[in-house]
């Protein structure tokens, strides 16, 4: 058994790193001594706010805050190996050999454990001069086997499948919605995969009103698993306020979802392998009126 923390993280208009470090500082703290931490996507974003004349710009400013992509990881290296935790400092901008991306990365105590790339942009990312990564791999922690799938990705079934069939029995889905409807697209994705694959997943979201080209984002982070015993009957095990600074924080136990998977009242992790070989095959019927 282990406990998770998910976390809101509320946008605030900060003058310098300092100023946000304090904020990260403040959201884990708020976490508590858990055994993992997760935080949002591009909850750096929060920095454009730092750079001149901000507030007239446009959205695509963000492009900007990569300049801090060091100083972001090392934030989070610092923190997890202060507290001697694992931390997934949600996702940043980091511009990379092939352009600019979309990078979560996850630290514990000892360092950096595994960084992933989103492979599926949402469209409007496109229009920040964001490119896809096209890795999707899964971490093996002292406690359990995880996979990342960054917001948009929770909305593609084969993202989750592909850590599953790896291994991972939690996937950790950092989020930024700017619409309410947006949230729920990413919340009742994020459902289904713990439903059809029989694993938990953690979905931590950004909320905060909108100022200057920021639109404002909509969040209530949650820790979810399968809906069925021995867990609530709609599979959320935790959730954290709506556009609050809180925290979700639940214990999961690893033997119990193995149990589920081997007989609970629905057994899809099995069933969807089970039947592998005819998904390809089955031919496609057209019906013509």
């Amino acid at each position: 058994m282990f406990t998770i923390a998910a976390c809101n993280y509320i946008f605030r208009e900060v003058h310098d790193f300092g100023d946000f470090a304090d904020h990260v500082i403040e959201v884990l703290d708020a976490a508590g001594p858990v055994d993992l931490v997760v935080l949002p996507e591009l909850l750096s974003m929060e920095l454009m706010t730092a750079l001149p004349e901000w507030s007239e710009a446009s959205l695509a400013t963000l492009a900007g805050t990569a300049r801090w992509a060091d100083d972001v990881a090392e934030l989070f290296r610092a923190q997890a190996a202060q507290r001697g935790i694992h931390v997934l400092g949600g996702s940043h901008l980091w511009e990379g050999p092939d352009g600019l991306r979309n990078r979560a990365q996850l630290h514990g105590p000892e360092g950096l454990v595994t960084e992933h790339c989103k492979t599926h942009l949402f469209p409007a990312e496109f229009a920040l001069g964001v490119t896809e990564g096209d890795e999707m791999g899964v971490a093996q922690l002292p406690f359990v086997r995880a996979g990342i799938n960054i917001c948009y990705e929770a909305e593609i079934p084969e993202c989750s499948a592909s850590v599953t069939e790896q291994g991972a029995e939690l996937i950790l889905t950092p989020s930024l919605t700017f619409t309410e409807a947006g949230f729920w697209r990413v919340r009742h994705c994020a459902q289904a995969r713990a439903v059809e694959n029989q694993v938990f997943v953690v979905h931590a979201g950004v909320g905060g009103p909108a100022r200057g080209p920021f639109p404002g984002a909509w969040t209530r982070s949650s820790i979810l698993g399968p809906c069925d015993l021995p867990w609530p009957a709609d599979g959320v095990l935790a959730e954290a306020g709506t556009n609050d600074d809180s925290v979700a924080i639940a214990t999961v136990d690893l033997e119990a979802l193995r149990a589920n998977r081997a007989g609970g009242a629905a057994t899809t992790f099995a069933d969807r392998r089970r039947r592998a070989d005819r998904y390809a095959a089955w031919p496609t019927h057209i019906v013509t009126g």
